[in-house]
């Protein structure tokens, strides 16, 4: 049982699904040796928390910028909806934000328990769109000790570059096989190295916004970003409301999709990238059900390839299923129910307008980009 076992069972349960045959004392035991290496070779221990429109989300994670390589010590997701409403009010709702900190309040004693040496905290789009955005900085600093910081659409989406493309320079350079740094830094190289050409076109799917980045170097400066306000939560809020959605509410919202990729085809040049890139719970969900898994399972869906048919098919099979058919695929986390569809159509519709064949999904993020970043070895 190697390290990266015990990692993926720890985000299968964080995702709500069983890990059979995986058997909890021999992952720990077997990750904390190889934490325990990378420590003496010169790695940190961080603790990385992203809060967005949808999710609230913690990585405790022990990276080596030296050697490459983040591996995963305990992470973990709460759908809180901390946007719930900012899109027509303009404000933070007291019962979202009650959520959030009651999740952050657990969050804080599993930073404590894995003595995690530094701490980020980082809020995207709700926030940035709330009035009473200080009563959640308030609150946050009260309950973790430390200040969130409310990033702009540019530092989150450079962040997010940084998460997703890390690996791939690892993975160019290692052998497929068990090597000096370990079976963990192996698993992960295996899988992403065929095919990934640069440029890469990063697009981080969330609730409040969509974050389009390009990028040539692996884990390095990206070239341009574009911060969009399309996301799950806030389209299927403006336009998604009937179950299942009407035909005239789709059009709605593929007109607000199309004029957002409006703004990004003027602001990047997004046809010279060669991979494209896809982020976040919409796009992992959709590469789930297009895989056909019997449950949610994040060491198949990362790096797992989709193509723009698959896509098309599974936006489709959404937009015409009731909550209550949505609710039912086993894949399918409860707190996405509702807004997967809209995440699925600007996945879709991104794919449709620039001319992807496939898209790369990735498992790792904005949330991976902060823990580079607090260990010294991404873009802040």
């Amino acid at each position: 049982m190697t390290a990266a076992d015990g990692a993926r069972a720890d985000a299968a349960r964080a995702a709500g699904t069983p890990a059979e045959g995986i058997r909890a004392s021999e992952a720990q035991a077997g990750a904390e040796m190889t934490r325990a290496g990378m420590r003496q070779a010169g790695g940190v221990r961080v603790a990385a928390i992203d809060c967005g429109t949808n999710s609230l989300r913690l990585l405790v994670a022990d990276v080596d910028p030296a050697a490459g390589r983040l591996t995963d010590v305990d992470r973990r997701m709460e759908i809180v909806r901390l946007g719930q409403g900012v899109d027509a009010t303009g404000r933070l709702a007291p019962v979202a934000l009650d959520r959030t900190l009651r999740a952050l309040s657990g969050y804080a004693d599993i930073i404590r328990d894995r003595s995690a040496g530094a701490v980020r905290m980082v809020a995207t789009s709700a926030t940035r769109d709330a009035a009473n955005s200080a009563d959640f900085v308030r609150g946050v600093t009260g309950v973790l000790g430390v200040a969130p910081e409310v990033l702009s659409g540019d530092e989150e989406a450079r962040l997010s570059f940084t998460g997703a493309t890390a690996e791939f320079a690892a993975a160019s350079m290692a052998p497929t096989g068990a090597s000096a740094a370990g079976p963990a830094a192996a698993s992960v190289a295996r899988r992403p190295a065929d095919g990934l050409d640069p440029p890469y076109l990063v697009v981080d799917i969330g609730g409040g916004s969509t974050e389009f980045v390009l990028g040539g170097a692996p884990g390095g400066a990206p070239v341009s970003a574009l911060s969009v306000d399309i996301g799950c939560v806030r389209l299927t809020e403006r336009h998604l409301h009937s179950d299942p959605p009407a035909a005239a509410e789709m059009a709605a919202a593929v007109t607000d999709i199309g004029a957002a990729l409006d703004r990004v085809a003027a602001a990047l040049p997004v046809r010279t990238a060669r991979t494209l890139v896809g982020l976040a719970g919409s796009v992992t969900t959709v590469a789930a059900l297009a895989l056909g898994l019997p449950r949610y399972d994040p060491a198949r869906i990362h790096h797992a390839r989709i193509s723009a048919r698959q896509v098309a098919g599974q936006t489709r099979a959404l937009l015409g299923q009731t909550r209550e058919q949505r609710a039912g695929l086993a894949v399918m986390h409860p707190g996405r129910v509702d807004v997967i569809g809209g995440g699925a159509m600007i996945l879709d519709e991104v794919m449709r307008r620039f001319g992807f064949a496939d898209v790369l999904v990735s498992e790792h993020d904005m949330l991976d980009g902060i823990a580079w970043a607090l260990a010294g070895g991404g873009h802040r």
